[in-house]
């Protein structure tokens, strides 16, 4: 954009300096040429002054050499039927129509011109007074002027492009600020303030875009807030449920409601407070998701032995530090795994395949139809809410990855995030399987 303005700058500065240099330029020529011939005028007038007197060849000789023309050799009387006084520089033709004519004339020869002028003596004869202007004096002088209007031409254009620049120069600055400060508040960045500066439509655009950016911060505030208490009115049914479940007699049905009402209100709290914190607070955050997933299999592997499903896990030697929040990463694998619960019957295997590389859920079940429908938010063909994939789709664009979905080797579908822009993820990661019948 700088540059932009200053080609415009240079452009109308250049053009406005031509318009006022090729007229200059001429009218120089033109006044350089009219001063050498009135000059030749003169010293041809003074010439006849002395033809009026006395028209005698010999003190004509005199006369014509007492001039500075004349001494230089540029000056000539033509007398009729006479030889010409001085040294003269053209045709008798030129000379015979000037006599003719009987006005001034100015008559081209050789680089220069020749001033005719004609004169009638006392006895009725015409008298022609030559002076000879040689080119150079005609020029003389334009040179220069042409070089002062050219260098101030440049002077000009120099001047008035850096000033441009100098102005430009603050209009970009302020125009990159208020974009740099567009782009962080677009990233998640909603403290970020722009000091107006420039001109007053930049300074208006900043003013607005603070006004955006604070009343955008306090949407998000009350937003969070009311997340935050809408989870919190969840203890209540929560409540109830635990004191059934405390109810209940020792054993494994008992045993797994109470640790899914214990790990339902460690969840609620979770939210309570990532919610509270906000964007700001999650910023900068991260957590391994082997360690994750393993945290998360603890709780699903109670409910896959009580369905009877055999599953194995692939991988997770080596950890995989992801720029997320634990609490967005538990979501994601209860979202994988949930899927398989949800979406196949009881007795039903699945794998799950670790490395970093990505994270794979394989199972054995009907598959997905279609992945392209099943992607989007809020569309479930099998009857539930439509978010889990979403979830699993934006977390992975979070880290820079992408979401899988296809048919899984074990004949159903295969859901999972690619961390690495890989042709293909191994199939079975190395390293320890565990596998519950």
């Amino acid at each position: 954009m700088r540059w932009a303005l200053n080609r415009l700058a240079l452009a109308i500065t250049s053009m406005v300096a031509l318009a006022f240099l090729v007229p200059l330029a001429v009218a120089t020529g033109q006044i350089a040429e009219d001063r050498a011939v009135s000059d030749a005028r003169q010293q041809a007038t003074s010439l006849v002054t002395v033809l009026g007197m006395d028209a005698d060849p010999t003190l004509l000789t005199n006369a014509v050499a007492s001039t500075t023309a004349g001494s230089t050799g540029r000056l000539a009387v033509h007398l009729p039927d006479l030889v010409p006084v001085g040294t003269s520089h053209v045709t008798d033709a030129q000379v015979q129509t000037a006599a003719q004519n009987r006005r001034p004339t100015l008559a081209p020869t050789g680089d220069g011109v020749a001033y005719l002028q004609p004169t009638v003596l006392a006895d009725g004869r015409t008298v022609i007074v030559e002076v000879y202007v040689p080119g150079a004096e005609l020029r003389r002088g334009v040179r220069t002027a042409w070089i002062v209007l050219g260098a101030l031409a440049v002077g000009l254009v120099a001047g008035s492009t850096l000033l441009a620049d100098r102005l430009g120069s603050r209009l970009v600055r302020a125009t990159r600020e208020l974009s740099d400060s567009a782009r962080r508040l677009g990233g998640g960045d909603l403290t970020v303030r722009v000091e107006p500066k420039g001109p007053r439509e930049l300074q208006d655009a900043a003013h607005s875009f603070n006004t955006m950016a604070g009343d955008l911060r306090r949407l998000m505030d009350r937003e969070r807030e009311l997340s935050a208490d809408l989870s919190h009115r969840l203890r209540t049914p929560l409540t109830a449920l635990r004191l059934d479940a405390e109810a209940m007699p020792p054993g494994p049905i008992g045993d797994r409601m109470r640790q899914a009402c214990d790990l339902l209100d460690e969840e609620l709290e979770a939210i309570i407070r990532g919610v509270r914190r906000g964007t700001d607070g999650q910023r900068n955050q991260s957590a391994d998701l082997v360690e994750v997933l393993a945290d998360r299999l603890a709780f699903w592997s109670v409910l896959a032995e009580d369905q009877e499903r055999p599953w194995e896990v692939a991988g997770g030697d080596v950890p995989v530090v992801l720029p997320m929040p634990r609490s967005e990463l538990i979501l994601v694998v209860d979202a994988m795994l949930g899927n398989v619960f949800s979406h196949t019957p009881d007795g039903t295997a699945f794998r799950v395949s670790i490395s970093p590389d990505g994270l794979l859920v394989d199972d054995a079940g009907p598959g997905i139809a279609d992945p392209t429908r099943a992607v989007q938010r809020g569309v479930s063909e099998a009857g539930s809410t439509g978010l889990g994939l979403d979830i699993v789709r934006r977390a992975a664009e979070t880290v820079g990855g992408q979401l899988m979905v296809t048919r899984s080797p074990l004949g159903g579908a295969r859901v999972g995030i690619l961390l690495r822009p890989a042709d293909a993820v191994p199939e079975q990661p190395r390293s320890d399987r565990r596998r519950v019948s």
